[in-house]
């Protein structure tokens, strides 16, 4: 698993904008806190991705959806993701304990570059939040 010193920036492009990876999603990435909302954690899970943090995205996944494992590329092989940014569109509470998260994430792969466009539904168990699917857009 890739890491990431503690004064970058923050690849999910940081709350508030250009955070660094300490004081935004480290801490959640980490284990040390629970995400505070449902956008929070969708970024730490796209900051995840990047690290190639399979056990994080797993635990953050909610228990009726998870996928018993990912097949994640190691970040920086010669055919991998390399994660280019995220851009947050909408963060909407749907009930107290549900949100949903509209974002893009862009990456390169195989030497091109790509996109995708999600809606994701997120949902607050005993004070933590889970991803528990997504809809993506059609590009």
């Amino acid at each position: 698993m890739k890491k990431y010193p503690p004064t970058i920036a923050c690849p999910c492009g940081g709350l508030p904008a250009g955070a660094s990876f300490a004081d935004c999603c480290e801490p959640y990435v980490s284990g040390r806190l629970p995400a505070p909302t449902a956008e929070a954690l969708m970024r730490s899970r796209y900051t995840a991705y990047t690290l190639g943090d399979e056990p994080y995205l797993l635990a953050s996944w909610h228990a009726s959806t998870r996928p018993s494992q990912l097949d994640l590329d190691p970040p920086g092989q010669p055919h991998g993701a390399r994660w280019l940014g995220l851009a947050v569109h909408r963060h909407e509470q749907t009930g107290p304990d549900g949100a949903v998260v509209e974002f893009t994430a862009r990456w390169r792969e195989g030497g091109k570059a790509r996109r995708m466009t999600e809606t994701s539904r997120f949902v607050r168990e005993d004070g933590r939040w889970f991803y528990v699917d997504g809809k993506m857009k059609d590009e």
